[in-house]
């Protein structure tokens, strides 16, 4: 991946995904100069690009979407397969992500094998077209919400809109200080989370945060846990 090339400044990757999707696979392999240097695209929207003849700034304001395994032979929480690696060896693994660059993901979630009866199952599922319909008018209660902010999403929530449109009550703030001292949290997590649940209760259908979408919402920041 990058993000320019050549002596004078180009476009690369990351600011050709701009308005769109960056998708990266076995996200640990990547070098970590690469790695952290995401860290700017994800927090400002763009990327600033300096040579010795010239600085250009390009807009990067992309969805990253990566991929990775549990541990280096891929095999950790697996319950039909035994992992080779220790806990010190798993940790090593996924640290080659920094706890910088996994605070600006908004979601972590675990994705286990899929089971056969599963996979050859006739039961279907919920169909797509209720699902985007919800999707569609938790969009439209942001794109109302953010009308003369200069926004459209609650991903691009600043603070002062966080402070604005994610007030929680006392059960709420109970929970998310639990979580935070457990899990050890960034106060940048903590910003994410709360995004997390104003989305989760938009898609609901609920003008205020309730405890259950703070607790969903935590549930998706699995990789700020410690390997046991």
């Amino acid at each position: 991946m990058e993000f320019t090339g050549g002596q004078v400044p180009k476009p690369g990757e990351v600011s050709l995904s701009h308005n769109g999707v960056l998708f990266l696979d076995e996200l640990p392999e990547f070098k970590r100069n690469v790695l952290e240097a995401l860290r700017q695209p994800l927090e400002d929207g763009q990327v600033t690009i300096s040579r010795a003849i010239t600085s250009l700034t390009y807009p990067a304001s992309m969805m990253l979407v990566a991929a990775m395994n549990p541990c280096k032979c891929g095999f950790h929480g697996d319950p039909f397969h035994q992992c080779l690696c220790t806990p010190h060896q798993i940790q090593t693994y996924r640290s080659k992500v920094s706890g910088p660059l996994m605070d600006r993901i908004d979601i972590h979630i675990e994705v286990p094998a899929i089971k056969f009866n599963e996979i050859a199952s006739d039961t279907l599922g919920e169909p797509s077209s209720s699902i985007r319909e919800r999707v569609t008018r938790a969009r439209t209660i942001q794109q109302d919400r953010f009308t003369g902010d200069g926004i459209y999403a609650n991903a691009q929530m600043k603070p002062r809109h966080i402070r604005k449109y994610c007030k929680i009550d006392e059960s709420c703030t109970t929970l998310m200080e639990s979580a935070m001292n457990r899990l050890g949290l960034s106060a940048r997590a903590y910003n994410r989370i709360l995004k997390v649940a104003r989305t989760i209760a938009d898609i609901d259908g609920n003008e205020k945060i309730a405890s259950h979408h703070i607790s969903e919402a935590i549930q998706y920041r699995s990789l700020d846990r410690r390997v046991s």
